[in-house]
């Protein structure tokens, strides 16, 4: 009788235990299906695992979000022209950033190229578009910046006389110029004169409100402009039209957005998302042209009529670089540093990232 009750308490507790165990069992599964994806030396190559999710999240959260930009000119809103001006100021290149994790940029205008390299290196900006030669003059003194897009290739200077003064280029032999150091006009009437075959003259750094005050008083003799500034302007109002650079091809400015090295380690694909950005606000531009060119005579302070003819849409390029652009590029950095305005050569190619 005994062994009977024994046998069927045994027989009554299987089920309990194989409950158990299938429970158990469960767990295990469960466990496992909760590890697969993890940092798993099983992961199939190409497959989007929980891993490469977490890793495209953090990534992005590296990416600050507060992007600083500065650009050149003064002006009462406070915005550049271009592409960049236009989307900033109609919201295409936030709402643009915003999808990869930037939610505010803050922008600053510069009167020089310099100023706002200083910027970049102390880190107080993350991007800058300026010039071609303050970019240029500032890698080759150990800048840690690359170069993201050449956004332009017509960048036209302008030398312009006091009145009654030098007619013409041999007239400026022994005179003072007016230049703003370190942009490409300096560049451009350096080249002039060379090209010349004039040495004998005087270079004094003043911003252009500066030397427009100075020649009109007669204190230089000549300066160098452009058609932003009002360089037309200066021609109609009777000062000297002496030379410009749309005489001169390989004496054009280039228009370059550069970033700083340390911006670029934290977010890697940020010149593909500024100039997938930027290409947005050109197109839409180009969808509306006379808002456009209304936008950039109210920055210059000119007319429609002659903002249509010194900053025409055809003059922007698509592409962050072109073979154009680069070979221009080339012979201005060999300008620089044959003239010691550039404290070392380099390669372009180096520079320019792709």
């Amino acid at each position: 009788m005994n062994k009977f009750l024994k046998s069927k308490k045994r027989s009554s507790m299987l089920p309990r235990r194989l409950f158990i165990a299938g429970l158990f069992l469960s767990l295990l599964l469960l466990q496992a299906c909760s590890n697969t994806g993890g940092e798993s030396s099983d992961a199939q190559p190409g497959a989007q695992t929980s891993a490469a999710k977490a890793g495209t999240a953090e990534a992005k959260g590296n990416v600050k979000p507060v992007l600083n930009f500065g650009f050149i000119g003064t002006n009462d809103l406070n915005l550049p022209g271009g592409p960049e001006g236009w989307g900033l100021h109609k919201g295409i290149i936030q709402e643009e950033l915003k999808k990869h994790g930037i939610t505010e940029v803050k922008w600053t205008g510069f009167p020089n190229g310099p100023d706002l390299t200083e910027s970049l290196i102390s880190g107080r900006l993350d991007i800058g578009s300026m010039g071609d030669t303050p970019s240029i003059i500032a890698y080759s003194s150990g800048a840690k910046i690359r170069l993201i897009t050449q956004g332009s290739t017509n960048s036209i200077g302008y030398l312009i006389g006091k009145k009654d003064g030098p007619k013409t280029l041999s007239e400026l032999k022994g005179k003072t110029i007016a230049i703003q150091k370190g942009s490409f006009m300096h560049r451009y009437v350096v080249g002039l004169l060379k090209d010349a075959g004039i040495t004998d003259y005087k270079l004094v750094h003043m911003l252009i409100p500066d030397a427009k005050a100075a020649l009109a008083r007669g204190d230089v003799d000549a300066m160098t402009n452009n058609t932003t500034q009002g360089a037309l302007e200066q021609i109609e109002a009777g000062f000297i039209h002496l030379d410009d650079a749309t005489k001169h091809p390989h004496l054009r400015g280039s228009g370059t957005t550069v970033a700083a090295d340390e911006y670029l380690a934290s977010f890697p694909d940020f010149q593909k998302v500024w100039n997938d950005a930027r290409e947005k606000a050109l197109a839409d531009l180009k969808q509306h042209e006379e808002e456009y060119y209304e936008f950039i005579a109210q920055l210059q302070g000119q007319s429609v009529e002659i903002v249509k003819q010194t900053n025409p849409i055809s003059a922007i390029k698509e592409e962050p670089f072109t073979e154009e652009g680069l070979k221009l590029l080339e012979g201005t950095k060999d300008f620089l540093v044959e003239e010691k305005l550039a404290k070392r050569n380099f390669e372009i190619n180096d520079w320019v990232l792709k």
